[in-house]
């Protein structure tokens, strides 16, 4: 049974990197489909930026799979929807636009055991929610930090699964080395209804993996770092504790954070 997951996240809260060393650390057909309108999900696996599903069609309006989908590290599929020019259009088209050329293309067809969709968590669109109101995803995961806009994000995107009635695994706590960190993002998992499913510190080696184009998994596979992305990634692939989540109203939220405040 293929394992269809959806990760979201706040712009820069580190996202597509753990998306792509989910993909890179998982041990059998991983499908990665970039949901950003920065397009680079997919870069640090194939070592470079693809082109995007806009901008192919801008040029061949009957694109073959060959000419969106390309084969990354540890021989994952790697699709990027793209975005529009900035200040035009809708950003969230492409992610609409993406899911039907891949459907009709038949990007599927191969049965990955594991798809994942990085999708950006601070844009207010509907395009944004396809993933999961068309069904191509069956889980979420949201990555946040202990930082506020993180959060805020955080709570934003667990009121979109709710609406949408998604499956909510858990929070991955991207570490920013902010204070008491674990504790704030931990109990804000309690609070809307899930748990911490992974805790990635942060690292230098990410910093230097992405100057090569790389994922931490390929540049230094025996680093602890490496390993906190395989542990992550095996507790994603095994996990069976889903929730709806139960978001926090704004005095709720404001309350929670500053409770953390000296």
């Amino acid at each position: 049974m293929v394992k269809k997951i959806a990760i979201y996240g706040k712009g820069g809260i580190g996202k597509s990197t753990t998306v792509s060393n989910i993909a890179a650390a998982y041990e059998e057909s991983a499908f990665v489909i970039g949901c950003d309108p920065k397009a680079d999900t997919t870069r640090t696996l194939v070592g470079k930026r693809i082109p995007t599903i806009l901008d192919t069609i801008r040029d061949n309006k009957q694109p073959t799979l060959d000419d969106v989908l390309f084969k990354g590290f540890n021989d994952t599929s790697c699709v990027e929807s793209g975005g529009p020019e900035p200040g035009v259009g809708c950003a969230g088209r492409g992610v609409i636009v993406a899911m039907k050329l891949l459907d009709k293309l038949g990007a599927f067809d191969s049965n990955p055991d594991l798809v994942i969709y990085d999708v950006l968590g601070d844009v207010v669109c509907g395009g944004f929610s396809v993933p999961l109101r068309e069904e191509y995803a069956d889980e979420v995961y949201i990555v946040t930090s202990g930082e506020y806009m993180s959060l805020y994000a955080a709570n934003n995107i667990a009121k979109g699964v709710k609406k949408l009635k998604g499956k909510l695994g858990g929070i991955i706590c991207n570490c920013r080395n902010v204070k008491d960190e674990i504790e704030i993002v931990t109990k804000f998992a309690s609070l809307i209804n899930t748990n911490v499913i992974g805790i990635i510190p942060r690292s230098d080696l990410v910093q230097q993996s992405e100057f090569k184009a790389t994922t931490v998994i390929e540049s230094f596979p025996n680093s602890e770092q490496a390993d906190k992305y395989r542990e992550l990634t095996s507790t994603i692939v095994n996990n069976d504790n889903f929730t709806i989540p139960e978001p926090l109203n704004s005095e709720e939220f404001e309350e929670f954070f500053y409770s953390f405040v000296e």
